[in-house]
């Protein structure tokens, strides 16, 4: 297999010839060594070459697309995910009220094994709230 660095270049190549995300996902997936073997995926890799810029408005607004961050995050069962897109989608301005329907999408998609990312995910919202707060009350 070859080296990490080799699959950032070759995913950086890609971004730079089609800076698509899917592109970038699907050539990684299809790259194949001299040898005819497969490359050894680094997902992760690939996905934060794809995302560069993706969360910006484009046909769907930002916030939608963070809404959409965290139900999918929620589903797949992410703590980390989930609480970073609770911060994007508090600081673009979703209410309580819409998270809570965003993690109720979740719940039905996924189920119950995703009640307990819930609850952590609504104690991690409180904190945001109590942060807010307190800033506004050290600004007056």
């Amino acid at each position: 297999f070859p080296s990490h660095d080799t699959n950032r270049k070759y995913c950086l190549k890609i971004r730079d010839q089609d800076p698509k995300p899917n592109t970038i996902i699907l050539e990684l997936g299809k790259a194949r060594l001299d040898n005819g073997s497969r490359v050894k995926r680094d997902w992760e890799q690939a996905r934060q070459l794809a995302i560069q810029g993706r969360y910006e408005d484009g046909a769907l607004p930002s916030v939608t697309k963070e809404m959409l961050g965290l139900a999918t995050s929620a589903v797949l069962r992410c703590d980390d995910c989930i609480k970073y897109h609770l911060e994007k989608c508090f600081e673009l301005g979703v209410t309580r009220e819409q998270m809570f329907e965003i993690m109720s999408v979740a719940n039905l998609v996924g189920g119950s094994i995703v009640i307990p990312h819930t609850r952590r995910a609504v104690e991690y919202w409180d904190l945001l709230e109590e942060e807010e707060a307190e800033t506004k009350l050290n600004s007056i």
